[in-house]
């Protein structure tokens, strides 16, 4: 399975895709350089293929590349980033 993340600045959000079908996404909303991240959602026959953490790690490095610090909200998100030590620096506050 090949999986793909995509930033959607419209959604606000960063998407998975399998075989261009969008799978799944975690949203952001920037507040300067500070990402807000509420929410993660994986379609149900997707949910133990590990795409969550593909995501979640894929748009961790897109908002690190600009400098951009995280809120994580998002329980997932949160414990992505307990479990990633690379992450914790990211964390504002």
């Amino acid at each position: 399975m090949d999986a793909t993340v995509t930033e959607n600045p419209e959604g606000h959000r960063y998407e998975i895709s399998i075989d261009g079908n969008v799978v799944g996404f975690t949203m952001f909303t920037l507040d300067g350089d500070v990402a807000i991240m509420p929410h993660t959602r994986i379609q149900p026959e997707y949910k133990d293929e590990g795409l969550a953490s593909t995501l979640i790690g894929a748009a961790l490095d897109d908002l690190r590349a600009r400098k951009v610090t995280v809120v994580p909200r998002c329980p997932f998100v949160r414990e992505f980033i307990e479990k990633h030590p690379e992450y914790q620096n990211m964390v504002k506050g």
